[in-house]
């Protein structure tokens, strides 16, 4: 079972997701916050697996609490998605960099939303669907010049960095498998041995790091 809190400031949109989430065999809500600081509170009483955080919220927003929460370690096993209203908000590359696995529109299809959980759940990140693979770009391109990657980089192999390469360009597994023409499941142990080298909290923390380290370069701005 899927363990879910959900974190909005508007109780009708928190009833919503928790319409739509408990009808799943798979998903259950446990719990529910109106504001970044409570959202902390109860992701430390209950350990769900999965937090929908609201990026605007009051008390303590979306990305100051997802921060709160990726930096605890009780916490390790928990994975936050960000919700914003807006399809180009400028906090959504912040809140990848401190450690949200992907984030949602509120007005996504329901079935997104509930194929995002489950996706989220099983490890993956929400970087596949084209309007994340548009935001993340968008983001990266007003992101500071990245370091120098030498060191950061090094642990990896070329198929690794290859692999990694790709996975911040958007692509799934299978996208990747087909790129460089392998398995699946060869693409899926290149990426779990990247992010366990580079010490990535998951996909979407590989991502930010290919692009950081100048690995990938959606074109700087000075």
């Amino acid at each position: 079972m899927i363990r879910v809190l959900l974190a909005d400031d508007q109780a009708l949109v928190r009833a919503g997701f928790r319409a739509l989430l408990d009808a799943q065999p798979d998903i259950e809500v446990v719990g529910e916050a109106g504001d970044g600081e409570e959202a902390v509170r109860r992701a430390r009483l209950e350990r769900p697996d999965i937090v929908l955080m609201d990026i605007r919220m009051p008390v303590l927003d979306g990305l100051a609490a997802a921060r709160r929460i990726v930096a605890d370690d009780r916490l390790s096993d928990t994975k936050i998605i960000i919700l914003t209203t807006f399809e180009l908000d400028e906090y959504v590359f912040e809140a990848l960099r401190g450690g949200a696995s992907g984030f949602l529109v509120k007005d996504t299809e329901p079935a997104e939303l509930v194929r995002g959980v489950r996706e989220v759940a099983a490890g993956d990140a929400l970087l596949s669907p084209g309007v994340t693979r548009r935001l993340i770009a968008e983001f990266a391109a007003k992101a500071k010049k990245p370091h120098a990657a030498g060191t950061a980089l090094a642990a990896l192999t070329e198929r690794e960095r290859e692999v990694m390469a790709l996975a911040a360009e958007g692509l799934s597994n299978e996208e990747i498998a087909g790129r460089l023409i392998v398995s699946p499941a060869t693409a899926k142990t290149h990426v779990s041995r990247a992010m366990i080298k580079l010490h990535a909290r998951d996909r979407a923390q590989l991502v930010v790091i290919a692009y950081e380290t100048g690995l990938v370069k959606p074109g700087w701005l000075d």
